[in-house]
């Protein structure tokens, strides 16, 4: 990630079209620069998040921030049509599609396994989702630049484009009509997991060719997404592997 810091570089960052994950605003910052700052973050889609000052210089960690520090992604993001060219390279594609990740932690760990797993693509959602940052690419050991991954602002039309070249979309929930190893993944499949709290959106799920679930034998109901989705990405390798 490359960090860019000051009112004036980030708003010229903002307005040149820069691939921003995130920026940081210190509370009490206020004038005509911080407002433009807010106006084209809005207008571009870019997540801005207002902290603490104290969090603030832990993040910033330069005197000449202003109050506002973004940063830009180092990552090389595939549009969508390239992803699905590069995923039609395999035998049985496999992409994941992550709706709303929002713990950087979660995020970098379900990227590792992404990777090892052997997905031929990784697509996220835009808004309300944790940035490719430092501590994902720290989580994910080094996966992230390995991964093929493409941002989305609409995960519904993304999953009618998959369907129209031949993905079968599998949705995980909890009240899945399926058991997650009850379903013949022997197909292109583009698997969607969801935000740690609630799982896949509602549109979504009702969007998804299949739902499936993975059996709780104890008294907590759900898993940790990065543990469930590694789950379900070796069963499907184990499926096709056999």
């Amino acid at each position: 990630m490359q960090k860019i810091i000051g009112r004036k570089p980030v708003l010229e960052a903002i307005n040149s079209g820069a691939e921003i994950e995130v920026i940081y605003v210190a509370f009490g910052q206020h004038g005509d620069a911080i407002n433009r700052i807010f106006t084209a973050a809005k207008k571009n889609k870019i997540k801005i998040t207002q902290v603490t000052p104290q969090k603030f210089n832990a993040i910033a960690k330069s005197e000449d921030a202003q109050g506002v520090v973004a940063f830009k992604a180092t990552q090389n993001f595939y549009e969508l049509d390239e992803l699905i060219e590069e995923s039609k390279k395999s035998t049985l594609p496999l992409l994941l599609l992550l709706d709303t990740i929002q713990d950087p932690h979660n995020l970098g760990a379900i990227l590792r396994t992404a990777e090892c797993a052997g997905v031929d693509g990784v697509i996220i959602t835009t808004n309300q989702s944790a940035p490719i940052n430092e501590t994902v690419e720290k989580i994910s050991a080094g996966a992230v630049s390995h991964l093929k991954i493409c941002k989305v602002h609409n995960l519904v039309q993304t999953i009618d484009e998959l369907k129209k070249d031949g993905y079968w979309i599998v949705g995980t929930s909890l009240s899945g009509e399926k058991f997650y190893n009850q379903l013949d993944y022997k197909m292109p499949i583009a698997l969607v997991v969801g935000n740690e709290e609630k799982g896949i959106r509602k549109l979504v799920a009702e969007h998804c060719d299949f739902l499936v679930k993975i059996p709780m034998k104890g008294k907590i109901d759900s898993l940790n997404v990065s543990v469930a989705t590694g789950v379900l990405l070796f069963e499907i390798i184990n499926q096709r592997n056999t």
